[in-house]
């Protein structure tokens, strides 16, 4: 299991890089390079639309990779979608600016991002039930933990060879050539996820099954769509803060409130630190506690951090900005370090891979899509604390909170044994 659990987390963190390191781009240099002839606001919500694009992709990917893995096994789905985002990632890195090749340039970086957004939808699915259905009932929470945490590895990663290269190269360095090294890497981060992956073996609970489901995403519209709508409703706050956190926060303090990428980079990845290590911990409470109660909390905990946090933010002080992020994040890996168990739990085996990946990205287009669009507009028309986002993100949360309460609990009950009675 350790092995597994470490093959999945490595997989997940290299696919996460890939996503992570196209925001944080376009948080920071991506509406300059290619919408130059729009105004700096205006710019950068085309950079973040071009970034919801990925989001857009992922619940597609989810049906295209989810259809083999229900069909053909979960073990396929992740070598095939790891090479996906790969590649559109280093090619990302190869797209001429605007000033090269014109209007070109920012079509062909919709593309790509629509890409790395197709591989990443069969990534999650893939990866997490090859754990699950591995795991043994009473820990599955634990080992499906492993593979949430590879979105802070990957995170962690993206973004420090970002904050590197930029504190070690003026700005017009990074603008011309320095942003494009960090989609480089992920060529040779994929080769070696691939490597690691090959030698995994597949899910003992697919090779079970007798009988596939000839269309799963039919079978899951037909059976499951309640099901699917509930889980993309409920976690669409944990897309919203995290996005919210590490991409339209990053644009809102070097833009807005003159603090530097450095700076705001190293907040909000002591942040991310800090959650992603917090991760197992919280995942082992829900073998213990239940995986709904712990999302019920993370919401609740949401919804009245919103407000706190914008308040924090607008300081522009490192430690208070820090304070704001981590409080939001330990919301968010609340509910989020659970899903790993709690989605396949949810889902029967023969749809399992369409189904929970699903509705997990379906929750990613509400809450990762338009959390960067809408928090730039809020943000432009408000003061220096900008009270409409944390409206928006309580609103979020409050939504979800609703959605978390009408899905069941789903962890296993030890079953009692009775002593036979003497006589």
């Amino acid at each position: 299991m350790l092995r597994l659990a470490t093959a999945s987390l490595v997989g997940t963190a290299i696919e996460f890089y890939d996503f992570f390191v196209y925001g944080t781009a376009a948080a920071l240099v991506l509406g300059p390079l290619f919408f130059p002839t729009f105004s700096p606001v205006a710019g950068t919500l085309a950079a973040f639309g071009t970034f919801g694009v990925g989001f857009v992709a992922r619940p597609l990917g989810s049906i295209l990779f989810g259809h083999f893995g229900d069909r053909r096994g979960r073990r396929p789905v992740l070598v095939a979608s790891l090479l996906l985002t790969g590649a559109s990632t280093v090619a990302v890195g190869c797209v001429p600016s605007y000033g090269s090749i014109g209007v070109a340039a920012p079509v062909l970086l919709l593309g790509l991002r629509f890409l790395q957004g197709l591989g990443l939808g069969g990534e999650w699915g893939g990866a997490v039930l090859l754990t699950a259905e591995h795991a043994p009932a009473g820990r599955r929470g634990l080992w499906s933990s492993f593979p949430q945490i590879g979105p802070a590895v990957g995170f962690v990663l993206a973004n420090g060879v970002m904050l590197a290269l930029s504190a070690t190269l003026t700005d017009a360095q990074f603008a011309q050539w320095g942003w494009r090294v960090p989609f480089w890497v992920a060529g040779v981060l994929a080769l070696g996820g691939l490597w690691l992956r090959s030698s995994l073996a597949e899910s003992p609970r697919f090779l079970e099954i007798d009988d596939h489901a000839r269309v799963p995403l039919t079978e899951v519209a037909r059976d499951h769509w309640r099901l699917v709508l509930l889980t993309a409703g409920a976690l669409s706050v944990g897309y919203a803060i995290f996005y919210a956190v590490t991409t339209w926060s990053l644009a809102y303090g070097t833009e807005r409130l003159g603090v530097g990428r450095t700076e705001m980079l190293a907040c909000i990845m002591a942040a991310v630190v800090v959650k992603g290590s917090l991760t197992p911990l919280v995942a082992m409470l829900s073998d213990r506690y239940g995986r709904r109660p712990l999302c019920l909390l993370g919401c609740a905990a949401a919804a009245l951090w919103m407000f706190p946090m914008v308040a924090l933010l607008a300081t522009g002080a490192p430690l208070l900005m820090f304070l704001g992020f981590l409080g939001a994040l330990l919301a968010f890996v609340t509910m989020f370090a659970v899903l790993g168990a709690y989605l396949p739990e949810l889902y029967e085996p023969r749809v399992r891979c369409t189904g929970a990946a699903v509705g997990y990205n379906l929750g990613g287009v509400l809450g990762g899509a338009l959390t960067p669009i809408v928090a730039t507009a809020l943000a432009e028309h408000s003061g220096r604390v900008p009270w409409g986002v944390g409206a928006y993100l309580t609103g979020v949360a409050l939504f979800s909170l609703g959605c978390f309460a009408l899905l069941p609990e789903t962890r296993p009950v030890a079953v009692v044994v009775p002593e036979p009675v003497a006589g």
